[in-house]
This record gives structure tokens, C-alpha cells and sequence, in this order.
């Protein structure tokens, strides 16, 4: 029935979206190497308007321990600084008068740690999101076959909800490994 094929559909492109957040999620975590998306999420303050930093700099890593964020207008730096200090992320940036360095400073063994324990947490958020798709895709189904679908049509599509549950868990795990690995390689 085509409708079913519909639903079976929306719900592998919300899965799918499900794990791209939770990859989205993963990559802002750091495990020791420099990125630029460390800093994505931290706004600074451009003309009395909260701007995401990477629209007002270019950020670079000109090494693995070093981000370098060069601000399109000087007057701009201590903006920059002081948004970087007070977003949280743990970071200490330098000012020379024209780009901001962020050195990452190693990570010990109690840091990589609550590190794996916070990506553990964002990949149960990534499967529970997961969870509630597969819950809403067979509510969708039941009322379908209310409606005078079939009911083996309706079990059919559930099994296959089912699977499509079952392969975006695993390549969360997958994910989560990998990340993990990452986190703990010193």
C-alpha cells in the first residue's frame, strides 16, 4: 500500500536526521585534537546582535593542538575573547592584537572520562530519539489500518520499522565506538 511505503519513508529520513544530530553532537565533543567545530555554537555580540563566530572570523587549526581564529574587523577580538570565556568550553584564548590562539591543553585520564560519559549520554539521546520515531511510525500504521488497511500489511510494516530501528541503533553504536576510541587514544 502506498501510504504504508509513505510512513516507512518519513521515518527513515527522521532516523537518518536522528543520527546526523547525534554525529553533529559527537564532533563537538573533543578528544585531544583541535577542530574548528569546537567553537561552532558560541556567538559573539556584532552590532548589538548575537552572531555565530564562524560568520564574523575564519577559524582555523594550523595544528592539532591549535585553533586560530582570525576576526574579519579587529574591533571585533575582544568581543570574540570574552565569548569564548564565557561559553563554558574550558578554553583559555590568547589575544596578539589581531588573531585569537586557543591551545588545547592535554587531556588527562578524569577528563577523557567524563568526555566518554558525556558522548555515552548524547548517543542515548540519539537512540531514544530513534526510540520515539519507530513509536510514532506505528501509531501512524495502527491508525492505518483502522482505516481498512490490512493487518498483515500493517504487521509487515512494522517489522520493517522494526529493522530500520534496529540498523539506526547500531550505527549509533557504531558511531559510539569510534568516538569512544577516539576520546581514550592519548
Amino acid at each position: 500500500m502506498e501510504e504504508i511505503q509513505l510512513y516507512l519513508d518519513e521515518a527513515k529520513d527522521s532516523m537518518q536526521k536522528a543520527l546526523k544530530h547525534t554525529e553533529a553532537e559527537f564532533a563537538k565533543i573533543r578528544a585531544g585534537k583541535a577542530m574548528p567545530s569546537m567553537v561552532h555554537g558560541v556567538s559573539v555580540s556584532y552590532y548589538g546582535i548575537d552572531t555565530p563566530l564562524e560568520q564574523v572570523s575564519s577559524i582555523t587549526t594550523p595544528d592539532a593542538k591549535t585553533i586560530l581564529i582570525k576576526p574579519f574587523e579587529k574591533k571585533l577580538i575582544s568581543e570574540i575573547e570574552k565569548a569564548i570565556k564565557d561559553s563554558n568550553l574550558g578554553f583559555n584564548p590568547q589575544n596578539d592584537g589581531e588573531n585569537i590562539r586557543i591551545t588545547l591543553p592535554p587531556l588527562t585520564e578524569e577528563r577523557r572520562k567524563a568526555l566518554v560519559k558525556q558522548v555515552k549520554g548524547e548517543s542515548e539521546s540519539g537512540k531514544i530519539a530513534i526510540r520515539n520515531i519507530r513509536k510514532d511510525t506505528n501509531e501512524e500504521l495502527r491508525t492505518l489500518q483502522k482505516e481498512g488497511a490490512s493487518e498483515d500489511e500493517i504487521k509487515k510494516a512494522e517489522e520493517k520499522v522494526q529493522t530500520l530501528t534496529n540498523d539506526f541503533i547500531a550505527k549509533i553504536d557504531q558511531v559510539l565506538a569510534k568516538k569512544e576510541a577516539e576520546i581514550m587514544t592519548v
